[in-house]
C-alpha cells in the first residue's frame, strides 16, 4: 500500500460534469480501469460526490505539471464529459497507524 509521509506531495482534482455531455456505462469502467491503474503505481484516492455530478481524486506526483499530465489521461476527461480543476494540497497531519 502507498502510504503518506509529512512533506509528500498532493494534488487535488476536482471534477464537475460538462453541460450537456452524456457519460455511458462503458465511460464509466474505462474511468474505473483509469484510476485502479493510477492507484497501482502512487498513491491515489478517488470517489464521487453525493447527490453531485462530480467528483474528487487526491493524488502524490512530484509536480503540478506531473499531476496535469497524468489526470488529463483519463477517459472521462479525453472524452470531453468532465472537466476538473486541480490544486497543489500541502499535507500537513497524518494521523498514526497504531
Amino acid at each position: 500500500m502507498n502510504m503518506l509521509k509529512e512533506g509528500s506531495k498532493l494534488y487535488v482534482r476536482i471534477d464537475s460534469r460538462i453541460e450537456g455531455s452524456k457519460a455511458t456505462n462503458q465511460d464509466f469502467m474505462d474511468h474505473m480501469c483509469f484510476a485502479n491503474d493510477l492507484a497501482k503505481e502512487r498513491f491515489f484516492v478517488g470517489g464521487a460526490f453525493s447527490g453531485v455530478d462530480g467528483g474528487m481524486i487526491l493524488l502524490e506526483a512530484k509536480s503540478l505539471e506531473e499531476a496535469r499530465e497524468c489526470l488529463m489521461k483519463d477517459p472521462i476527461i479525453e472524452r470531453g464529459l468532465y472537466k476538473f480543476e486541480l490544486y497543489a494540497w500541502d499535507l500537513v497531519v497524518v494521523s498514526d497507524d497504531d
